[in-house]
């Protein structure tokens, strides 16, 4: 019996191996399945519209320079104007430059159950589970 366990556990250890690998491997972030709304709330109590003087704007708090860096000009002067969906569109441009770093307490705190396993907000809640730095930023996205 005890075999049997060593067996499945090498196994489920491989397997967790392979999927972190595969997903590193791509390049990709997997930008598309993080729960945008869980950040946004993290970083500004869910306020998309958020500018408090503090240099960084709207639902994601993104500073005005990796605004601009990742084509946020085109689509609104400063973050705090544009939609949350052009918002978004810039997190994720954000998130393939920079990684889940941009938002170092943050992007743990959009796993939820609305993640896809395997994805990279899944990964993160594996790795970094669903505790700490979930009720508000201590840094905003910049670069």
């Amino acid at each position: 019996m005890t075999t049997w366990r060593t067996a499945s556990a090498a196994a489920a250890i491989a397997s967790s191996i392979v999927a972190v690998s595969s997903a590193l491997s791509t390049g990709g972030t997997h930008a598309d399945t993080v729960n945008w709304e869980a950040i946004a709330q993290c970083e500004s109590g869910g306020n998309w519209s958020a500018d408090t003087g503090n240099g960084h704007y709207g639902g994601l708090q993104i500073s005005l320079p990796t605004w601009d860096a990742n084509g946020g000009e085109e689509l609104s002067a400063l973050p705090s104007t544009a939609s949350p969906q052009e918002q978004v569109l810039v997190g994720q441009r954000i998130m393939a430059k920079q990684g889940p770093g941009a938002w170092p307490k943050c992007a743990s705190c959009s796993q939820g159950a609305r993640a896809p396993v395997g994805s990279l907000t899944h990964l993160l809640t594996v790795m970094w589970g669903q505790s700490g730095g979930c009720r508000g930023s201590s840094r905003a996205v910049d670069e």
